[in-house]
């Protein structure tokens, strides 16, 4: 038997409190980081590192960020991207201007920077909810964005407003390889991801869920709106800070304000929505679905050897990209998460039909 929750019997609410309270999903979550850590280092190329994993677990830790806001407060957002920029420009002007701090304190800053903006733009949401917090959090994405542009400072007076980082070094170690650079981007996300989901079985995380399903009730039995509306936003904006720092530093290098922009915020909407919404796996889901399937996509005609020019591949590409979002959405509303758990749950009652 492949997976069964029976005769698992936990005999204290520690035990049965766990994040991973089932066997076989901690030996599986064991296997994976055994293997993410240990072996894919030596058997991953320069492009599988770069193309593919780098920016595949940054954009899982900004679709955490966003899951946080979106999925488990319930409050939508459209100006993600723009806190992502916030983080990295602070990040960077720490770097600059106080060339003597250690990356991770850096890293850590730049969320605190973007979890301050954060509140600022969230105030709103204690007002307002629903299609208008929308319009106002993408009031903040064009905000954001024209002042990147426009303030010289924040660029250090570059006279084309684009940015150029050193490697990342810390402990008198600098991560120059791709190998070093997907671990230590790996640790990061790692390390976040267990404070996400710790803090989601919190009473914070709870307050957040309250106020997602009904606002009216929870605020009846005693919790307070205001404070969980603006942690949900806080919190949400300091994970995409530090998204964003990882992304301007790590993936990209050098980078302009257009590399935060609107449909940068729309793709992380889109991950949270197909890997389903208040699931902290189904963001590596949707991160893994937008941003590895139109890759697949790109290589496909070269396989099959079919010639075709390089506006036609992307064309095509971007209308089987939209069609599979559709199906998705159609097939199941809830998310590749909820897929995951239907998997698993025929997997326990396998062989028997019930």
């Amino acid at each position: 038997m492949l997976y069964r929750e029976n005769g698992q019997f936990k005999s204290t609410y520690r035990a049965d409190q766990q994040v991973l309270p089932i066997r076989q999903d901690r030996w599986f979550m064991a296997a994976v980081l055994v293997f993410a850590f240990a072996v894919v280092p030596f058997i991953g190329t320069q492009y599988t590192f770069q193309a593919i994993l780098i920016p595949f677990l940054i954009y899982s830790l900004a679709a955490i960020g966003v899951n946080l806001l979106v999925g488990y407060c319930g409050q939508i957002s459209l100006g993600s991207a723009a806190f992502m920029a916030v983080g990295a420009y602070a990040a960077y002007n720490f770097a600059v201007r106080v060339p003597q701090l250690n990356f991770l304190v850096i890293l850590v800053l730049a969320g605190l920077a973007a979890a301050a903006v954060g509140i600022l733009f969230g105030t709103p949401s204690l007002r307002i909810k629903g299609l208008y917090l929308a319009v106002a959090t993408l009031a903040a994405q064009f905000f954001l964005d024209w002042t990147f542009a426009r303030v010289k400072w924040f660029s250090n007076y570059s006279p084309s407003g684009a940015v150029s980082t050193t490697p990342v070094s810390m402990f008198g170690f600098t991560f120059e390889t791709p190998a070093e650079k997907y671990l230590f981007v790996l640790s990061v996300v790692v390390v976040m991801t267990l404070v996400a989901k710790n803090l989601v079985r919190s009473h914070v995380g709870r307050a957040w869920m309250a106020i997602r399903d009904m606002d009216v009730a929870a605020k009846v039995i005693g919790i307070r709106p205001v404070h969980a509306k603006l942690t949900a936003f806080a919190v949400s904006s300091f994970f995409l800070g530090i998204a964003g720092a990882l992304w301007g530093f790590v993936h990209l290098g050098s980078w302009e304000p257009a590399a935060f922009n609107l449909s940068q915020s729309l793709r992380l909407l889109f991950m949270v929505i197909i890997g389903g919404m208040g699931s902290i796996l189904g963001s590596f889901f949707g991160a893994a679905f937008i941003w590895l399937t139109p890759l697949f996509l790109n290589q496909v005609p070269a396989a099959l050897g079919v010639q075709l020019s390089t506006a036609t591949i992307s064309h095509i590409e971007l209308m089987i990209f939209g069609s599979l979002i559709v199906f998705f959405l159609i097939a199941e509303p809830h998310g590749l998460a909820r897929l995951w758990a239907i998997g698993k749950e025929k997997l326990r009652l396998w062989p028997f039909p019930h």
